[in-house]
């Protein structure tokens, strides 16, 4: 479907959107402001300028038909034995991460003020009440150091390239460029993020953990944090212009 193809697209472009507001903000934190430096606060930001909350909602809808693209590749994924479960476990877990941010962009647009760390502290919380909890919450951690160190793995060998057409000459070294920082920066971030819950598993305290905002507030605490924060921020802006070209090169033939 010709639609279905252009929904896609649009859900890459929304993306893309998301982290060059989200790397902005990491920047201005980096620079001694004060803003909550994950999906949240990019919303929030978007929802601020004249029709925001009308292009929140574009944005929900647009991240929820990207969502509908990865649950259409989970079901047509294609291989043998594991190659083919990988890929499907993959595309599940994206299909839920999109679902997710357009769930915030709608409730974000609907004048509601969610608090994401609030909300991961709460559920970390929640989970180490239950029998089990730690193993299970750094099982959790575990699993985003994962997905962060596959980022990082994609954009060092550049692995990326099979999902995009790469166009001939400068404009395509800057793609690889933006794929490369963004994709690096983008692990580095989620490294943090999981080992911030795994923390929480061992301390069995929930206020450690924290989404995107937390692992940007731990790296601002270390030394030479703010040059961090700094990097992190420009590799988000780059994974978004990344993700903007994205949505017209990307591959959906397969």
């Amino acid at each position: 479907s010709v639609w279905f193809r252009l929904a896609a697209r649009a859900g890459f472009a929304a993306n893309g959107i998301l982290h060059l507001a989200i790397g902005t903000i990491i920047a201005i934190v980096a620079a001694g402001g004060d803003a909550e430096s994950d999906q949240t606060g990019a919303f929030r930001a978007i929802a601020s300028v004249p029709l925001g909350f009308a292009a929140l909602w574009a944005i929900a809808i647009a991240l929820w038909a990207l969502a509908a693209w990865h649950l259409l590749q989970a079901v047509l994924a294609r291989g043998d034995g594991l190659e083919r479960w990988g890929r499907v476990a993959s595309e599940i877990a994206q299909m839920l991460a999109f679902t997710a941010i357009g769930i915030v962009a709608a409730i974000v647009a609907s004048g509601a003020k969610p608090d994401a760390e609030q909300a991961a502290e709460g559920a970390s919380r929640g989970i180490l009440a239950v029998p089990g909890g730690p193993f299970l919450l750094g099982a959790i951690g575990a699993g985003v150091g994962i997905a962060g160190i596959s980022f990082v793995v994609m954009g060092v060998r550049r692995s990326f390239r099979t999902k995009v057409r790469i166009p001939e000459g400068a404009g395509g070294v800057a793609l690889t460029i933006l794929g490369v920082v963004g994709f690096v920066a983008k692990g580095a971030a989620l490294i943090v993020m999981g080992v911030l819950l795994v923390i929480a598993a061992i301390t069995l305290e929930p206020t450690t953990a924290g989404g995107l905002d937390g692992a940007v507030q731990a790296l601002q605490a270390m030394t030479a944090g703010p040059a961090l924060a700094w990097v992190v921020g420009l590799g988000f802006v780059s994974y978004g212009l990344f993700t903007l070209a994205r949505a017209h090169f990307a591959k959906l033939d397969a």
